[in-house]
């Protein structure tokens, strides 16, 4: 059997944060990917696309080295509480540490019933293992924090969603998955031992320059606040709806978690939800700040024995958030218009942008691209931005003062435009491309697409021969209305 060299301190917390849960066997487990540069990045460069690795991640066989285990953690839901709810469909194969000494947890989603799973069957329906696959390692790529994929695998066996369809099961790596709810879970039971026991391991294993602060909770605290400030403001930075932002959904340090119905946008809508299940529009892309700063204050409140009835400085912390995203929102928006240099009209000039955007319906990812091939100067490289708003004598005006204001930068224009082409990409996992893979896959076992755009994938910023349609936005006939969780 392939060895990974399991040390899993998780377990070291004892069993009321989880349950012991052996992974069910598939029928007939079939490779679908495995991700061998990560392997590589993560010290399992012993590990091949062969039937050893293939039986490990497909939950036929655990090694003897690890026990693997279903987390508890509990969650708002659309803003209202579940005391329980926990790995209902995901085990936690086991907990390594990387070359670069950093732990990282293995998990199986879609690898059987647990504890947790609530009459559920524990499985995934091959497309959520197929958009998770693709959207992880996309945004990976991208520079977002994420999880990430390892290994996909699908089998002969079926699950009943909005329809019967096949399984697949999604190996994942993350540098932990514990939630926020994961301390509501322990909070809502009054275990004040088990949620400081859980801060001191979060401290030891990710945050460990905050041992020696002068109270390291609160550090703590300040320092997850940090994080998702820095996280939603990339996702708002790339156009990327999350889709289901509940507090079970929320990693603690900062990576972006579950990709359930989750999309990127095409054309700029400020509203814009895809989401099935978020009827209100909850998890909108322009609410998906301020929900930040919601799953934030349910934090708090799971941590405030720890803060020793202390709440001034937590309400720091928390009416800080706001200044920290826009900080990070309003640099990383000023680099993509390629502004390097501070100045107080900028946050007017994007906001502007935005507008003319939404007003001609521009696609995201495009109008940030072509902005990137702009130089200085009124030129022919004008006419494929232009096309996106060619319904808009406004545009026009708008580049006149994005160029004025250029004029202030201390780059030359061909640094300035490398620049902008290195955060700018051609290439996003677009919804009707995703579609497409799923629907050659369980329709017809043609895995041809999904390879194809996951090499694509992997080079995002460079224009590549012969790829041009995985940077066209969808056709009315393509267009993805709404996306489905899967479970």
């Amino acid at each position: 059997m392939s060895h990974i060299p399991f040390n899993n301190s998780y377990l070291d917390l004892g069993e009321r944060f989880y349950t012991k849960t052996t992974p069910t066997p598939i029928s007939n487990p079939q490779w679908i990917s495995f991700n061998s540069s990560l392997a590589a990045e993560l010290g399992l460069n012993q590990l091949n696309k062969d039937s050893k690795t293939l039986a490990i991640f497909a939950g036929n066989q655990v090694p003897k080295n690890t026990t693997p285990i279903a987390m508890a953690y509990a969650g708002h839901q659309f803003a209202g509480f579940n005391p329980q709810l926990g790995d209902g469909r995901a085990i936690l194969l086991g907990e390594i540490i990387a070359p670069n000494q950093n732990r990282y947890d293995i998990q199986l989603k879609g690898a059987g019933q647990t504890a947790f799973s609530r009459n559920g069957d524990g499985r995934s329906a091959l497309g959520p293992v197929l958009r998770e696959y693709l959207i992880s390692e996309a945004m990976a790529k991208l520079g977002i924090p994420t999880t990430r994929a390892l290994a996909a695998i699908t089998s002969d066996d079926q699950v009943i969603r909005q329809q019967i369809s096949p399984s697949g099961v999604l190996t994942r790596i993350a540098s932990s998955y514990v939630r926020i709810g994961t301390f509501q879970y322990f909070a809502a039971k009054q275990d004040l031992q088990a949620i400081k026991n859980l801060a001191d391991y979060l401290i030891q294993r990710h945050f460990a320059p905050i041992k020696e602060a002068k109270d390291p909770y609160l550090s703590l605290f300040s320092q997850i606040v940090d994080r998702q400030a820095r996280l939603i403001a990339q996702w708002m930075q790339i156009g990327f709806i999350h889709g289901v932002m509940n507090t079970d959904n929320v990693s603690i340090v900062g990576e972006t978690l579950d990709y359930g119905p989750c999309a990127f946008m095409d054309d700029y809508q400020h509203y814009q939800v895809y989401s099935s299940i978020d009827q209100q529009g909850r998890y909108a892309y322009c609410n998906q700040p301020n929900i930040g700063q919601w799953n934030l204050v349910r934090l708090a409140e799971a941590l405030l024995p720890l803060f020793n009835k202390n709440i001034k400085p937590v309400e720091n912390i928390l009416n800080g958030y706001a200044d920290s995203y826009q900080t990070y929102w309003l640099q990383g928006m000023c680099h993509k218009l390629g502004l390097f240099k501070s100045d107080l009209q900028d946050q007017d000039l994007i906001e502007q942008l935005f507008a003319l955007m939404e007003k001609e319906k521009a696609d995201f990812t495009l109008t940030f691209y072509y902005l990137s091939q702009l130089n200085n100067q009124i030129e022919p490289q004008d006419q494929p931005f232009n096309e996106l708003f060619k319904h808009s004598a406004e545009i026009q005006q708008w580049l006149i003062q994005w160029r004025q204001r250029l004029n202030k930068e201390q780059l030359k224009p061909i640094e300035r435009q490398q620049q902008m082409q290195q955060i700018n990409p051609l290439y996003i996992p677009r919804n009707h491309q995703i579609e497409a893979v799923i629907r050659a896959a369980e329709d017809h076992q043609n895995y041809q697409p999904f390879d194809e755009l996951n090499t694509v994938l992997k080079q995002p910023y460079t224009k590549q021969k012969d790829k041009e349609k995985y940077a066209l936005p969808p056709k009315a006939t393509e267009i993805v209305h709404q996306t489905f969780c899967g479970t």
